[in-house]
């Protein structure tokens, strides 16, 4: 059987559609379409008699279950099918069809040029339909450009208050509204609190330029966080913190999961250090869901998946699995934690854990034996009059 072919057209949203010779014949070749209602719209004028259509639509699944009589189909999309566009679905789901593409310019393309902004370094991310991580990345790391697709929840203005709430006012956003549509586009800047509150026509897309750098320091002062009950002591303090992350090899680890975060001190530090980092952090605590979230807004580090209640009661099917664990807390229940973990854990995982008295070294040598992993580093730290820590890691 011959490989199902897709021939994907790029376009804007010209009411009046143009498209050179190649294209327009592939169009007139076509028996069967498929494209977004709006694509729909502007070209059906051009489609042959008796031609078939197949709405993209969510859920995807149906859309490929239509496709799968037609041996061609010619798809519609927006911009630059290539840029988080429907041709890489298309190769994601149909890894052995035959695609050719038709490209036209993306919408933070056209922007930028409505903008005369040059862009070659700028930070695309794409928030349509997606989560926050990218965005969050490139803000943690203070790209000086980033460029933003949005959608009808993702909005520029959703984006501002996000964006004020976690200290990044020093940006500056245009957005660009129906762009390529001569009747409805519209391409305004704002301050960030102007676009916190203003409201804006849909499709849209934003360029954020920074207009002065924030610095996050390398390694935060505990007095600068908000404390659990104002208790200095109940913080991991920071030379522990840093050579703490230093154990754990965050720049080449995915998934980070500190358990016993009480004031996020720990999550918030390797949020900052390390922001392509998923982190995901577990306090029994029901007062460390506002010291979280206070000290992550203070210090900037949006995007930490907290979760409260006992570690070893919670559902660690529906997370990231980590590749580095911190336990920054048991109470009394190493083992059984160690337990849990050695289980979710990613092959080439590790495990820090800071140990204060004799006992918890003795409890920790235990129960890492027990999970059937091994100690391969043992550091001992003293800070100020502070009682010597154990800085141990296992694999």
């Amino acid at each position: 059987m011959s490989r199902q072919r897709f021939i994907v057209i790029g376009m804007t949203d010209e009411r009046e559609a143009w498209f050179p010779p190649e294209v327009l014949s592939a169009i007139a070749d076509g028996r069967v379409f498929s494209g977004g209602k709006r694509h729909h719209e502007i070209v059906a004028s051009l489609l042959p008699e008796a031609s078939e259509w197949i709405d993209i639509t969510v859920p995807l699944e149906a859309v490929f279950e239509q496709y799968k009589p037609h041996s061609e189909i010619v798809v519609f999309a927006s911009g630059d099918p290539l840029f988080f566009g429907f041709a890489n679905t298309l190769r994601r789901e149909l890894p052995e069809a035959e695609i050719t593409v038709f490209p036209a310019f993306n919408s933070l393309q056209m922007l930028a040029h409505r903008m005369l902004l040059p862009y070659s370094d700028m930070r695309t991310v794409s928030l349509t339909g997606r989560p926050w991580d990218g965005f969050d990345e490139a803000l943690i790391r203070g790209e000086r450009l980033i460029g933003a697709l949005t959608d009808r929840q993702k909005t520029p203005a959703m984006i501002a208050r996000r964006m004020l709430d976690y200290g990044y006012g020093n940006y500056r956003m245009t957005v660009g509204e129906c762009l390529g549509n001569r009747e409805a586009e519209r391409v305004r800047t704002f301050s960030m609190e102007d676009a916190a509150a203003e409201e804006f026509a849909f499709p849209n897309c934003l360029i954020l330029e920074r207009t002065q750098p924030r610095v996050h320091p390398f390694g935060i002062p505990e007095r600068e966080f908000e404390l659990l009950d104002g208790r200095v002591n109940m913080i991991t303090k920071m030379p522990v913190r840093l050579l703490t992350l230093s154990q754990l090899e965050l720049r080449r680890r995915s998934s980070f999961w500190d358990v016993g975060f009480c004031t996020g001190s720990v999550s918030i530090e390797a949020r900052l250090q390390f922001p392509q980092l998923k982190v995901t952090s577990f306090e029994i605590r029901e007062q460390g869901r506002a010291l979280m979230e206070a000290n992550s807004r203070k210090f900037g580090a949006p995007g930490i998946n907290t979760v409260i209640g006992d570690f070893l009661d919670a559902d660690l099917s529906v997370l990231p699995a980590p590749d580095a664990v911190f336990i920054g807390g048991h109470g009394g229940r190493l083992h059984e934690m160690l337990r849990r973990i050695d289980e979710v854990l990613l092959p080439g995982g590790v495990i820090v854990f800071n140990a204060v008295s004799e006992q918890s070294r003795a409890l920790f040598r235990e129960a890492v034996a027990a999970v059937g992993r091994r100690i391969t580093g043992e550091m001992h730290v003293t800070v100020d009059n502070f009682n010597p820590i154990t800085i141990f890691r296992a694999e």
